[in-house]
């Protein structure tokens, strides 16, 4: 369905109600688009407004990215986080136009991500506890470079994660996925961690936990 005039192109799925719908927030991969994830929103309950949107750099020849990721040489494969910042800082500015925008519930807000849409889910929830309650963060890890540094002083008792990872996964190493659980369980939130015998994507199983957590989240 075509959308309204917001900072982030995407798309949408409208929900059955017709106001204070919760929400979920769908944010792709690296190379991706919009359309991408939007393949699990006929799947998910209708309760569910759904946005998918589209990261704000684009790649040749096709597909946008979140923030860079540069191959280099001496380096080796390397983020761009200060570009990863500024689109941590487009998304929470996209919760607050989505929520004003749209006949949806501000205190019933989720956010899926997959890959670099995950490691963003992550650091927004982080920083901005009060925009989120649900994070899907699909293989993904949490990028400590671009949290804030009062982590510790912030109230994250709303937050709720469903996490999983592909334990073969050659893009993201499971290694940095499984610091995840350790990491959210001494900030004290809530959450769960999962893994799958695939690599770098969504398997089947995968999709049906999440759904069924999220729907048990409406």
């Amino acid at each position: 369905m075509k959308n309204t005039k917001l900072s982030l192109q995407h798309i949408i799925r409208e929900s059955n109600l017709t106001e204070n719908a919760p929400l979920i927030i769908m944010l792709h991969g690296y190379g991706s688009d919009e359309n991408d994830l939007f393949s699990f929103a006929n799947e998910l309950p209708e309760e569910f407004f759904i946005i998918s949107v589209k990261a704000p750099y684009p790649l040749q020849p096709h597909g946008n990215a979140w923030y860079a990721i540069n191959f280099d040489a001496d380096k080796g494969k390397w983020n761009d986080n200060e570009q990863a910042k500024k689109s941590l800082e487009l998304i929470a500015k996209f919760i607050t136009e989505a929520v004003n925008n749209y006949p949806i519930n501000k205190n019933n807000v989720s956010l899926l991500g997959f890959s670099q849409g995950s490691i963003l889910s992550y650091a927004v929830a982080l920083t901005y506890p009060e925009k989120v309650k649900n994070i899907v963060a699909l293989s993904g890890y949490i990028n400590k470079d671009i949290l804030p540094k009062d982590i510790d002083k912030k109230d994250y008792s709303n937050l709720d994660f469903y996490c999983s990872h592909g334990s073969v996964d050659q893009v993201i190493p499971v290694d940095w996925a499984r610091q995840t659980q350790p990491f959210l369980n001494t900030l004290n939130i809530k959450n769960v961690y999962s893994e799958f015998p695939v690599g770098h994507g969504v398997a089947p199983q995968n999709f049906y936990e999440f759904k069924e957590w999220l729907g048990n989240r409406i």
